[in-house]
Protein backbone atom coordinates (compact mmCIF):
# COMPACT_ATOMS: atom_id res chain seq x y z
CA UNK A 1 0.00 0.00 0.00
CA UNK A 2 1.48 3.12 -1.18
CA UNK A 3 2.51 5.72 1.79
CA UNK A 4 0.16 8.70 2.27
CA UNK A 5 1.25 12.38 1.78
CA UNK A 6 2.83 13.79 5.02
CA UNK A 7 1.36 17.38 5.71
CA UNK A 8 4.30 19.22 4.25
CA UNK A 9 4.11 17.54 1.07
CA UNK A 10 0.16 18.22 0.93
CA UNK A 11 1.16 21.81 1.66
CA UNK A 12 3.40 22.53 -0.49
CA UNK A 13 1.51 20.77 -3.27
CA UNK A 14 -1.56 22.10 -2.76
CA UNK A 15 -2.55 24.29 -5.48
CA UNK A 16 -5.43 25.76 -7.24
CA UNK A 17 -7.55 22.50 -9.06
CA UNK A 18 -9.69 24.80 -11.44
CA UNK A 19 -10.24 21.92 -13.98
CA UNK A 20 -12.57 19.16 -11.86
CA UNK A 21 -14.07 16.08 -13.62
CA UNK A 22 -17.96 15.92 -12.65
CA UNK A 23 -17.84 12.41 -11.36
CA UNK A 24 -19.88 12.11 -7.75
CA UNK A 25 -17.47 12.27 -4.70
CA UNK A 26 -18.49 10.07 -2.04
CA UNK A 27 -20.25 12.24 0.95
CA UNK A 28 -17.94 10.23 3.67
CA UNK A 29 -15.14 12.26 1.87
CA UNK A 30 -17.24 15.77 2.10
CA UNK A 31 -17.58 14.67 5.73
CA UNK A 32 -14.22 14.93 6.65
CA UNK A 33 -13.29 17.90 4.86
CA UNK A 34 -15.96 19.52 6.61
CA UNK A 35 -14.58 17.99 9.90
CA UNK A 36 -11.55 19.78 9.25
CA UNK A 37 -12.84 22.98 8.40
CA UNK A 38 -14.32 22.76 12.52
CA UNK A 39 -11.34 21.99 13.51
CA UNK A 40 -10.05 25.06 12.43
CA UNK A 41 -8.64 28.06 15.44
CA UNK A 42 -11.19 31.26 15.03
CA UNK A 43 -10.78 34.55 16.71
CA UNK A 44 -12.15 34.58 19.91
CA UNK A 45 -12.83 30.42 19.70
CA UNK A 46 -16.36 31.72 18.74
CA UNK A 47 -16.70 29.40 15.68
CA UNK A 48 -19.54 31.50 14.00
CA UNK A 49 -19.37 29.82 11.03
CA UNK A 50 -22.01 27.76 9.07
CA UNK A 51 -20.89 25.35 6.00
CA UNK A 52 -23.29 24.88 3.12
CA UNK A 53 -22.70 21.72 1.00
CA UNK A 54 -24.21 22.62 -2.67
CA UNK A 55 -24.72 19.71 -4.50
CA UNK A 56 -28.16 20.65 -6.51
CA UNK A 57 -27.22 21.59 -10.50
CA UNK A 58 -29.96 24.28 -10.92
CA UNK A 59 -28.61 26.43 -7.71
CA UNK A 60 -25.10 26.16 -9.46
CA UNK A 61 -26.09 26.93 -12.39
CA UNK A 62 -27.97 29.94 -11.04
CA UNK A 63 -24.71 30.66 -9.31
CA UNK A 64 -22.24 30.31 -12.17
CA UNK A 65 -24.36 33.41 -14.09
CA UNK A 66 -23.10 35.38 -10.99
CA UNK A 67 -19.40 34.20 -11.43
CA UNK A 68 -19.52 34.32 -14.88
CA UNK A 69 -20.85 38.25 -14.91
CA UNK A 70 -18.20 39.20 -12.50
CA UNK A 71 -15.06 37.04 -14.64
CA UNK A 72 -16.62 39.69 -17.49
CA UNK A 73 -16.97 42.80 -15.80
CA UNK A 74 -13.97 42.74 -13.61
CA UNK A 75 -11.31 39.63 -13.39
CA UNK A 76 -11.42 38.92 -16.97
CA UNK A 77 -10.39 42.77 -17.67
CA UNK A 78 -8.09 42.81 -15.10
CA UNK A 79 -6.27 39.87 -16.39
CA UNK A 80 -5.64 41.23 -19.76
CA UNK A 81 -4.72 44.55 -18.73
CA UNK A 82 -2.27 43.58 -15.81
CA UNK A 83 1.67 42.11 -15.80
CA UNK A 84 2.47 38.81 -14.76
CA UNK A 85 2.53 38.86 -11.00
CA UNK A 86 6.58 38.85 -9.42
CA UNK A 87 7.87 35.34 -9.76
CA UNK A 88 5.27 34.43 -13.03
CA UNK A 89 5.85 34.76 -16.32
CA UNK A 90 3.83 35.61 -19.33
CA UNK A 91 3.72 31.63 -20.06
CA UNK A 92 2.81 30.78 -16.63
CA UNK A 93 0.49 33.76 -16.41
CA UNK A 94 -1.56 32.43 -19.69
CA UNK A 95 -2.00 29.24 -18.29
CA UNK A 96 -3.41 30.40 -15.05
CA UNK A 97 -5.64 33.13 -17.02
CA UNK A 98 -6.56 29.95 -19.13
CA UNK A 99 -7.56 28.23 -16.14
CA UNK A 100 -9.28 30.56 -14.58
CA UNK A 101 -11.35 30.86 -17.71
CA UNK A 102 -11.85 27.06 -17.70
CA UNK A 103 -13.42 27.26 -14.19
CA UNK A 104 -15.63 30.30 -14.94
CA UNK A 105 -17.40 28.19 -17.78
CA UNK A 106 -17.37 25.36 -15.70
CA UNK A 107 -17.47 26.24 -12.08
CA UNK A 108 -21.23 24.94 -12.61
CA UNK A 109 -20.15 21.39 -12.79
CA UNK A 110 -18.21 20.85 -9.66
CA UNK A 111 -20.14 17.60 -8.37
CA UNK A 112 -19.86 19.56 -5.06
CA UNK A 113 -19.52 22.94 -3.23
CA UNK A 114 -18.80 23.89 -0.03
CA UNK A 115 -19.75 27.11 0.65
CA UNK A 116 -17.76 29.20 3.63
CA UNK A 117 -20.37 31.43 5.51
CA UNK A 118 -19.92 33.69 8.64
CA UNK A 119 -22.76 34.48 11.16
CA UNK A 120 -22.58 38.59 11.33
CA UNK A 121 -22.36 39.70 14.92
CA UNK A 122 -23.62 42.56 16.58
CA UNK A 123 -21.05 44.95 15.04
CA UNK A 124 -19.28 43.84 12.06
CA UNK A 125 -16.10 45.24 11.69
CA UNK A 126 -13.64 45.16 8.43
CA UNK A 127 -12.14 41.84 10.27
CA UNK A 128 -15.04 39.74 10.31
CA UNK A 129 -14.66 37.41 7.95
CA UNK A 130 -11.10 36.19 8.99
CA UNK A 131 -12.20 33.48 11.03
CA UNK A 132 -13.30 31.79 8.14
CA UNK A 133 -10.51 31.64 6.54
CA UNK A 134 -8.72 29.09 8.69
CA UNK A 135 -11.14 26.80 8.27
CA UNK A 136 -10.89 26.84 4.69
CA UNK A 137 -7.35 26.34 4.42
CA UNK A 138 -8.07 23.39 6.34
CA UNK A 139 -10.91 22.35 4.20
CA UNK A 140 -8.07 22.86 1.10
CA UNK A 141 -5.70 20.74 2.78
CA UNK A 142 -7.73 18.00 3.68
CA UNK A 143 -9.26 17.80 0.19
CA UNK A 144 -6.10 17.70 -1.13
CA UNK A 145 -4.70 14.75 1.33
CA UNK A 146 -7.91 13.11 0.15
CA UNK A 147 -6.86 13.20 -3.64
CA UNK A 148 -9.10 16.24 -4.45
CA UNK A 149 -9.18 19.42 -5.73
CA UNK A 150 -10.62 22.31 -4.96
CA UNK A 151 -9.81 26.23 -5.03
CA UNK A 152 -10.53 28.95 -2.81
CA UNK A 153 -12.74 31.35 -4.95
CA UNK A 154 -14.71 34.39 -3.72
CA UNK A 155 -15.45 36.26 -7.44
CA UNK A 156 -19.19 35.47 -5.94
CA UNK A 157 -19.04 37.78 -3.45
CA UNK A 158 -19.37 40.63 -6.25
CA UNK A 159 -22.89 40.03 -6.33
CA UNK A 160 -23.16 38.68 -2.94
CA UNK A 161 -26.66 39.62 -2.20
CA UNK A 162 -28.24 37.69 -5.71
CA UNK A 163 -25.85 34.54 -4.77
CA UNK A 164 -26.30 34.52 -1.26
CA UNK A 165 -30.12 34.33 -2.38
CA UNK A 166 -29.81 31.82 -4.79
CA UNK A 167 -28.09 29.50 -2.36
CA UNK A 168 -30.38 29.97 0.24
CA UNK A 169 -28.21 31.48 2.69
CA UNK A 170 -30.30 32.33 5.67
CA UNK A 171 -30.80 35.89 7.24
CA UNK A 172 -27.85 36.92 9.56
CA UNK A 173 -24.99 34.79 7.62
CA UNK A 174 -23.03 36.14 4.50
CA UNK A 175 -20.90 33.49 2.62
CA UNK A 176 -17.53 34.32 2.46
CA UNK A 177 -16.01 31.71 -0.12
CA UNK A 178 -17.07 28.79 -1.99
CA UNK A 179 -14.98 25.49 -2.56
CA UNK A 180 -15.58 23.80 -5.56
CA UNK A 181 -14.19 20.32 -4.76
CA UNK A 182 -13.93 17.17 -7.05
CA UNK A 183 -11.58 14.91 -8.50
CA UNK A 184 -8.67 16.78 -10.58
CA UNK A 185 -7.97 16.63 -14.01
CA UNK A 186 -4.64 17.78 -13.70
CA UNK A 187 -1.64 16.20 -10.36
CA UNK A 188 -1.12 18.08 -7.70
CA UNK A 189 2.55 20.06 -7.91
CA UNK A 190 3.97 23.12 -6.82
Amino acid sequence: MPEEPGLFEIIHSLRAMRRLKPDPVPDDLIRQILLAGQAAASGGNAQRWRFLVLKDPEIKKKVQVYYKKAFDEVVGPRYASSPPPPGSDPGKYSRQHRAVEYLTDHYHEAPVWIVACLEDGPNPTRSAGSSIYPAVQNMLLAARALGLGSTLTTRHITYEKEVDAAMGIPPGFRSYAILPIGYPMGRFGP
